[in-house]
């Protein structure tokens, strides 16, 4: 493997709910640790053992509603402890780490769709908690908000995000696109409403030519 700076290296998937995210890590990982490489995946909020505990507090637990400022720092926090816990060791290890979701959803989620700071401040706390980690590479998946709902209602049990008007979804969908506008050298868009063997062939292609 390629190594940037004397370490791994680190890719993000990010996009709206429903966009096929997981089900792309997953693939991404078995077929990169299936061709010798040193993969690592994992995904925000959750990823530590104190960050479960976040999770479960940001989207599952219906006794507590957290404010916008709370649920900012929730997710920061969330990171942080992954950095340090897990993404830093496993980078440092040479390791090719893909995690689904990072510091572009905190600024979609609670900057773009909750409206609740400027961009260049949330910035400015996202790279604290994460200590200016920064992708090599970001994956988004872009899908019709709408799409996105479809998929997600098959699922048993949705979270608090999932549950969101549509207007929120499109704020997200928006931010995600404007991201991905001003970092083309970093993002790579994806139509997320395409067949996922086509998805995971694009996806696999593009790191494959970061790795050479």
């Amino acid at each position: 493997m390629k190594k940037k700076k004397n370490r791994g290296f680190f890719i993000t998937c990010e996009g709206g709910e429903g966009s096929g995210k997981t089900t792309l890590i997953t693939r991404l990982y078995d077929h990169f640790l299936s061709q010798g490489y040193k993969v690592f995946k994992t995904k925000e909020p959750g990823a530590t053992q104190l960050g479960e505990t976040i999770r479960e507090l940001l989207l599952y637990k219906t006794k507590y509603y957290p404010t916008k400022r709370a649920e900012l720092l929730l997710y920061l926090a969330d990171r942080a402890q992954h950095v340090e816990e897990q993404l830093l060791p496993a980078l440092s290890q040479g390791e090719l780490v893909l995690c689904d979701r990072f510091t572009d959803s905190t600024l979609a989620y609670q900057g773009a769709a909750r409206r609740f700071l400027d961009f260049a401040t949330l910035r400015t706390f996202c790279a604290f908690a994460s200590g200016d980690l920064t992708p090599d590479l970001t994956l988004f998946l872009d899908i019709d908000p709408q799409i996105g709902f479809a998929r997600t209602k098959q699922k048993r049990r949705l979270d608090r995000l999932e549950n969101e008007e549509l207007s929120f979804h499109v704020r997200v969908r928006e931010a995600f696109l404007l991201f991905s506008q001003k970092e083309p050298d970093r993002f790579y868009v994806i139509d997320g409403s395409q067949q996922p063997n086509i998805v995971f062939t694009l996806a696999a292609k593009k790191i494959d030519a970061l790795l050479c």
